[in-house]
């Protein structure tokens, strides 16, 4: 399996006529190249396939040097938790009820723009999804079972706080 970033390198290595022709002039996307987008493993039973991500870009703010305005930095990744059919049914109904605060219509989206490359973004995009999925997809821990202090510490709890209620008493005034 390719990394992400020897993906992009094999995808610039092509010629224009083998990435596919451009799109017609005016048309809304900056970067027409269609890269497949390889999975992204999750937990040993979870691997979410590459055509579930949605990316955007958009500038990021902040430093840039020369194409601070002509470089999308900033990613965002998404990922429809509710209707993805590659999550098993059991780990999705508890992952969204874990995320409800974050999902907005079932799709949980996280970005990353503190690199100044894309390719960097686009990697911590992805270790951030695969984090909170598999933080959210985790078995709930086992209930505690509530257990009586032993005999023996309930003595030694007494016989300190006692010792300390003496100490106490002797920084008081002395009793003529």
């Amino acid at each position: 399996m390719l990394s992400l970033s020897e993906l992009f390198r094999a995808v610039n290595m092509l010629t224009p006529a083998e990435r596919g022709t451009p799109p017609p002039s005016g048309h809304p996307l900056r970067h027409p190249v269609a890269v497949a987008e390889p999975d992204l493993p999750v937990r040993r039973a979870v691997v979410l396939p590459g055509r579930e991500l949605h990316w955007r870009f958009s500038r990021s703010s902040g430093p840039g040097g020369q194409g601070v305005n002509t470089t999308d930095s900033r990613v965002e990744l998404s990922f429809d938790l509710a209707r993805s059919p590659s999550v098993p049914e059991a780990l999705r109904e508890r992952a969204v009820r874990r995320l409800s605060g974050r999902l907005v219509d079932g799709v949980l989206t996280v970005v990353a723009a503190e690199h100044r490359s894309q390719l960097r973004n686009r990697e911590a995009a992805r270790e951030r999804l695969a984090g909170v999925l598999r933080e959210a997809m985790r078995a709930d821990p086992p209930a505690r079972r509530p257990t009586r202090p032993t005999r023996g510490s309930v003595r030694r709890r007494l016989d300190a706080k006692a010792r300390r209620g003496a100490v106490k008493r002797m920084r008081g005034r002395p009793e003529d």
